[in-house]
């Protein structure tokens, strides 16, 4: 089966609005992009990077996105994208690699906690459109970088 050319946009904008909300605090929204059943697979850093931690619904991804909050920034650039159907239409499958950036302030020093990670997803095509089914995310390198100034620093 094959992916028409409207899903795969539907699917990227999917994709590039779960990094939009995450970076302007829009939790409920994120919530929002996954289906009822959906299923977030997270790794447990530095003593994982492979996905570990399994969190259940959209109240599991709630939890889940809730520690994003603990840092004072964060900016999501996708820099790939790869979508496949699967021999449903209602079903679709996606990598997405993804630069991560997490700046924390302690006192006057900041830091920029960089994850090259990607991002192996599950879509269903459900009434409001698709929806993000199943995400293991899998941390490729981590960076830890000072940071001289950060727009909107307490």
């Amino acid at each position: 089966m094959r992916l028409e050319v409207a899903d795969r946009l539907a699917l990227s904008d999917l994709v590039h609005l779960y990094a939009s909300a995450v970076d302007e605090r829009r939790f409920d929204d994120v919530v929002e992009l996954f289906t009822d059943t959906a299923e977030l697979r997270l790794p447990d850093p530095p003593r994982s990077l492979e996905p570990v931690l399994r969190h259940h619904g959209r109240g599991g991804v709630r939890e889940a996105i809730a520690a994003v909050a603990t840092v004072t920034r964060t900016e999501h650039a996708i820099v790939g994208e790869v979508y496949a159907a699967a021999n449903d239409s209602t079903y679709a499958l996606g990598r997405i690699t993804c630069i991560a950036h997490h700046w924390t302030v302690a006192d006057t020093e900041i830091t920029d906690v960089v994850w090259h990670l990607r991002y192996d997803d599950e879509y269903l095509r459900t009434g409001p459109g698709w929806r993000i089914h199943g995400r293991a995310l899998t941390i490729n390198a981590i960076e830890t970088r000072p940071v001289r100034r950060l727009r909107g620093q307490p």
